[in-house]
């Protein structure tokens, strides 16, 4: 599994300033769950990070953080983001492939959620669930006869509070993400989608190395150190029927 430096050069916590830590008392209609919650939140760096760089989510900086590594998103490119509510994937997106830019190398950023998300400058925003019948051909239309060059997939099912049955669910959604980037991707293109741990299923590992030339998993230190959630990265696909 690849690694990668706590810090990127896009912002996000400073390596050098100590958080004092919140402890958040107890009260009647709180239950010990909650309690944890906000305080891990009230202590999270990178939920910090988000409100003073005005970013919509402490997960943008996993893709910051990925994409310093990786070198994965270039001015120009398209991007559709999977699963993007509240939108912090589309928002660094927007950002490196200068989707907000009226001339230029402009890229172009298409978002779909089944939640409701606030407008983005330069993001095309799909109100629909990815997973219904319709979505992937809406999607296709809104890159106007374009091929994809990266797939993002931060998609998640609701916790179960089990884990081999969060497990199955995650991966049914990596497997759809990974399947319709093969389908939109112009050759060379990305995918990144969430796993757990215990890795990529066979199956969808299997496929990505068939499409892709490299494939790995990756935690960026944003992802939480007790969270059981990987990426897979898989660069360079491969046009079809192209051989490895």
């Amino acid at each position: 599994m690849a690694k990668i430096s706590r810090h990127g050069g896009s912002g996000g916590p400073d390596a050098g300033q100590r958080l004092l830590k919140v402890r958040v008392k107890s009260a009647k209609k709180r239950t010990l769950a909650s309690r944890r919650w906000l305080e891990r939140q009230l202590n999270d760096p990178y939920v910090a990070a988000a409100k003073r760089d005005g970013m919509r989510s402490r997960a943008a900086y996993k893709l910051i953080e990925l994409d310093d590594k990786l070198k994965i998103l270039k001015p120009g490119q398209r991007v559709i983001d999977l699963g993007a509510a509240p939108g912090g994937w589309a928002q660094v997106a927007a950002t490196r492939v200068h989707a907000t830019e009226a001339l230029g190398q402009r890229g172009q950023v298409v978002a779909i959620d089944i939640s409701e998300m606030e407008a983005l400058p330069g993001v095309s925003i799909l109100h629909l669930d990815f997973m219904a019948d319709e979505a992937p051909a809406r999607l296709i239309a809104l890159l106007r006869g374009h091929k994809a060059d990266v797939v993002l997939s931060d998609m998640a099912a609701p916790s179960s509070g089990h884990a081999r049955t969060d497990h199955i669910r995650i991966m049914g959604l990596a497997d759809a993400a990974g399947l319709f980037a093969s389908q939109v991707l112009a050759p060379g293109g990305a995918f990144i989608a969430k796993v757990l741990q215990g890795g990529t299923e066979k199956d969808l590992l299997d496929q990505l190395k068939s499409d892709f030339t490299t494939v790995r998993h990756v935690k960026p230190p944003a992802s939480r150190a007790d969270s059981s959630e990987l990426y897979v990265v898989a660069t360079g696909f491969r046009k079809v029927g192209e051989s490895a």
